[in-house]
């Protein structure tokens, strides 16, 4: 019985992380959508203005998308979208030439810095506890 319990809390533990996670996203499509963004183009956008440690200030795709939980494919379609409203561009990866390199335009770093505090805020209010 005291099995039953304690995996029943696992349970509702994780359910309500479920929920917690689809409410914060929901209200961040919420906002970012009158930026013209989603959440996820704002993740990637987030991203990019922290660049990598490299200190190249692009990130190969893979990085990308190992790193804001999107398929490869999922990505870049995203990538594609953000690159045709002229938020990122897209260049060969020199050390290897078959990879792709992702960096913010000043027009994406724009976005991201005037769209930051808003997106802040939505998790601050979400998150607290």
């Amino acid at each position: 019985m005291a099995a039953k319990k304690v995996e029943q809390a696992l349970v509702e533990q994780w359910r309500d992380i479920l929920a917690l996670h689809a409410r914060t996203q929901c209200a961040l499509d919420r906002v970012l959508g009158g930026h013209g963004l989603c959440a996820s183009d704002f993740e990637v956008l987030d991203l990019l203005s922290e660049g990598p440690a490299d200190g190249s200030g692009a990130y190969r795709v893979q990085e990308i998308s190992e790193r804001v939980h999107l398929s490869q494919s999922a990505l870049s379609r995203l990538v594609a979208r953000l690159e045709k409203d002229g938020l990122v561009e897209r260049g060969m990866c020199p050390e290897d030439r078959r990879g792709v390199r992702v960096s913010l335009t000043a027009r994406g770093r724009a976005l991201h810095d005037e769209v930051r505090p808003v997106q802040r805020a939505v998790l601050t209010r979400m998150l607290a506890d």
